[in-house]
């Protein structure tokens, strides 16, 4: 993560950038309802930059379109993995904020990751979660620390 005066943007890491319009590509491909595809670009872009947050985000909202909480906890605890440590490294409580673009795939990650856990049993994990996320950001853009108010279709 790189600060910027009081607050922190996380920064793609040196590979991600330069495998963005492989994303772009996986993103499009999604849109057109691709998914087989996609997924398999998806996983390709992360066999060469295992810590591309966004795609560690699509491939945890395709797993929830699946029902694999299990497979989309992995994903969205990996990119919200890799950010905490970011930040515990940087030895800051310096905030994180949303609106600042590099972080956005961390909060999806972070929503992601919550409803997982809830849905999986996980509350005690699910609330230490959405502690942490909305200390870097109160304001709580994704609302993420409603999710745990909200009756669960639970299957």
């Amino acid at each position: 993560s790189v600060p910027l005066g009081d607050a922190y943007e996380v920064a793609l890491p040196r590979g991600a950038r330069t495998l963005r319009d492989d994303l772009e590509e996986g993103e499009a491909m999604l849109a057109a309802g691709e998914e087989d595809i996609a997924r398999d670009e998806l996983v390709w872009l992360l066999s060469e930059c295992p810590d591309f947050i966004e795609a560690h985000v699509h491939l945890g909202l395709l797993a929830l379109e699946a029902d694999d909480f299990k497979l989309a906890r992995g994903h969205f605890g990996r990119g919200c993995e890799l950010v905490f440590r970011l930040l515990e490294a940087a030895g800051s409580g310096r905030p994180m904020p949303w609106s600042l673009p590099g972080n956005r795939p961390f909060f999806e990650a972070a929503k992601g990751l919550v409803l997982c856990l809830d849905r999986t049993g996980r509350g005690a994990l699910a609330r230490e979660t959405v502690r942490r996320v909305t200390a870097l950001d109160p304001a709580d853009p994704l609302a993420i620390g409603r999710i745990l108010d909200r009756p669960a279709d639970r299957k």
